[in-house]
């Protein structure tokens, strides 16, 4: 399932598509990591937009809150750059 997922991706590179958009609650994450290996030494050719604040249960899946705290931003932030190789402070 990975592989076809990876294969979609690139082939959308190919067309030339270069924005990509994702979420963290998307397969709980999943889709971002999808793209992280998906995008493994092409991450300059794109641009990715994701969004945060809907709290979930990585397990489970399902959305356990919604959080638009000030204090919710850098983590939800830190972990999508860590998913793409990237570090924020």
């Amino acid at each position: 399932m990975m592989k076809s997922r990876i294969a979609a991706v690139h082939r959308a590179l190919e067309l030339g598509v270069n924005f990509l958009d994702t979420a963290d609650v998307y397969g709980a994450g999943h889709s971002e990591r999808v793209l992280a290996r998906a995008l493994a030494g092409r991450r300059q050719q794109v641009v990715i937009a994701t969004k945060f604040g809907n709290q979930f249960d990585e397990n489970s899946k399902q959305v356990t809150g919604i959080s638009a705290d000030p204090d919710y931003v850098p983590p939800s932030v830190r972990s999508v750059t860590a998913a793409f190789g990237h570090r924020v402070y």
